[in-house]
């Protein structure tokens, strides 16, 4: 008999997937990439070894999922394999980066694309606040509620980017004109895919709610490459439309490449259309990761590592969310939407491939499903830090904010766990 308190199936975990991938990555990053690459089809082969290497990831997240089916997600899978204070690291980065950096990412790419909707008396961050604000009032009552209104508008937002693509690809003010061929640059490549990685991050989102999912096993791991592969499919069909379509210097450096692009395809009416898919796409991406980022505090609570006002406690750690909600305001408040780019894209990187890595340390001792083992992880580790250092060599001032990231980390589980008493759990218990 299922378990009724187990509310959360394939089609929702899936969506939620889709929902924190498909964000402002993917509409904003290529014009960088682009300016950076020179040519249309390292921006291509960008977006392609991006999609091979979040799939590996995926799958290597399967494997931990299925040996460990509880909600908490890096920090969880780091705090029993590794040691304690390396999962609270996670935890920390979770809080920092991975959701409230990339929330607040997802924020301002909604506030980009909807500025010419706001009126000159309302001050910039507004409509990103705004969104920020409705997702969490959405998040912080009942659970079901939040994961209807996801799925449905997961699901437009799909059907839409069909539409878009469709009405781009037998557009017939295409750009022809051949697209400028730039030499390959290893260090650019590595730069840009950094960039790129940030826009699969979302793969293993399914993890932070497997507490919530029905067969959590079996559903959890599917969701995860099911999902991403979806993704990848229209991310390359997206890209191909943004960089080749379009004449070269309406898109290159754009920060709003998605609407310049279809601005130079089809005139302001498509522009308006990929606007209208943009903001779907975005409000999926905030309502999301207030939605998941939120189980990784409550389960640091529960383990005594985080103050107990956290916990999960109802339906939904409503404290938790409300906290995630005030440190992404706080970021919006404070931060640019490039600026976001490089921190994120190497911070989160580097996170899920320690997290992976301890795929190794789990089999030295005890049995651990993973699809393609031990490929899947070699090739998922590997490439991150491969494409992590080479894009350090290029600009070694992308790493200041991990590892203050890190340090402020540190910082914390020794203010909470100074007091701590001898054989206590946690310092909040």
């Amino acid at each position: 008999m299922s378990d009724p308190s187990k509310k959360l199936g394939l089609l929702t975990l899936a969506s939620l997937v889709i929902a924190n991938m498909i964000g402002a990555g993917v509409f904003t990053t290529s014009g960088f990439a682009l300016a950076d690459l020179g040519s249309p089809k390292w921006v291509m082969l960008g977006w392609l070894v991006g999609g091979l290497i979040a799939i590996c990831g995926a799958l290597s997240y399967g494997g931990l999922v299925r040996h460990l089916t509880e909600s908490g997600g890096e920090y969880l899978f780091l705090a029993r394999f590794i040691h304690p204070v390396v999962g609270f690291l996670a935890g920390w980065v979770s809080l920092l980066a991975g959701f409230t950096g990339a929330t607040a990412f997802a924020a301002l790419g909604l506030e980009t694309y909807l500025s010419f909707l706001r009126p000159a008396w309302l001050p910039s961050g507004a409509i990103a606040i705004g969104s920020v604000l409705l997702f969490t009032a959405l998040h912080s009552f009942r659970l079901a509620l939040g994961a209807v209104a996801q799925n449905a508008i997961v699901l437009l937002k799909l059907v839409l980017l069909v539409v878009f693509l469709v009405i781009v690809g037998f557009s017939p003010s295409a750009n022809t004109a051949p697209h400028p061929v730039a030499p390959f640059s290893l260090l650019a490549f590595a730069g840009s895919l950094v960039w790129i990685s940030l826009s699969y991050s979302g793969f293993n989102a399914a993890i932070y709610i497997a507490d919530e999912a029905k067969d959590a096993r079996r559903n959890v791991p599917r969701a995860l490459w099911l999902g991403t592969l979806i993704t990848m499919f229209f991310y390359l069909a997206l890209n191909a439309a943004f960089v080749y379509l379009p004449p070269f210097q309406t898109v290159v450096g754009q920060p709003d490449v998605a609407a310049a692009a279809a601005q130079a395809i089809g005139g302001e009416k498509l522009a308006a259309f990929i606007r209208v898919i943009i903001a779907l796409a975005l409000c999926t991406s905030v309502s999301s990761m207030i939605m998941a980022g939120p189980r990784v505090y409550a389960r640091m609570a529960n383990d005594g590592v985080f103050p107990r006002m956290f916990r999960f406690t109802g339906e939904v750690p409503r404290a938790a969310i409300l906290l995630q909600s005030a440190l992404v305001i706080l970021v919006i408040l404070v931060s640019s939407l490039k600026g976001l780019l490089g921190y994120l894209g190497l911070t989160l990187s580097l996170c899920t491939a320690l997290t992976v890595s301890s795929i190794f340390v789990v089999r030295r001792k005890e049995a651990l499903n993973v699809t393609g083992y031990p490929f899947t992880p070699v090739l998922y580790v590997g490439a991150v830090l491969v494409f992590a250092a080479l894009s350090l060599k290029r600009n070694p001032w992308e790493m200041l904010g991990t590892v203050l990231t890190v340090a402020s980390g540190l910082c914390a589980y020794w203010l909470i766990n100074r007091r701590k008493p001898a054989g206590s759990k946690g310092a909040f218990n």
